[in-house]
C-alpha cells in the first residue's frame, strides 16, 4: 500500500478544484492507498459543517457526498490549524473525522514516502 497526500487550497473560491481534489482523493483511497486530505489555506473552510451542502459542480457528485464517501472509506481528512485559526473558524462546527493539525503532521506524512498532490 503506498501514501498518498491530496493538498486541497480552496473552497467556495474554486469549487472545481475543491470538487476534484475529492473526487482524486476518493480513487485513492478506494484502491488501497493510505490517503490523507490536507485542507489548507481557504480549504480549511470546507471543514466547517454545513459549509458545503450548495457545492455541486456539473459532472460531479455533490462535494458534501464525496467528503462523505472519502471518510467512510477510511480517508483521513486533515484540517491546516494556523489557516484555520487566521480565518477564526470554530472548533465545535468541525465535519466528523476532521481533524486539526499542524504542518509538521504533513510532513512527517510526506518524509514517510508519500506522493502528493495539490489543487
Amino acid at each position: 500500500m503506498g501514501k498518498i497526500a491530496v493538498s486541497i487550497t480552496c473552497a467556495k473560491n474554486d469549487t472545481d478544484k475543491a470538487t476534484v481534489g475529492f473526487v482524486v482523493a476518493n480513487a485513492s483511497v478506494a484502491s488501497g492507498q493510505e490517503t490523507v486530505v490536507f485542507l489548507t489555506v481557504d480549504g480549511v473552510y470546507l471543514s466547517e459543517e454545513g459549509y458545503t451542502n450548495d457545492i455541486h459542480e456539473e459532472g460531479f457528485a455533490p462535494l458534501k457526498e464525496l467528503m462523505s464517501q472519502y471518510l467512510e472509506a477510511g480517508g483521513q481528512l486533515w484540517v491546516c490549524s494556523p489557516c484555520f485559526k487566521k480565518r477564526g473558524l470554530d472548533e465545535e462546527k468541525l465535519v466528523n473525522g476532521a481533524k486539526i493539525v499542524g504542518g509538521a503532521k504533513l510532513i512527517e506524512f510526506l518524509s514517510q514516502g508519500a506522493a502528493c498532490i495539490t489543487y
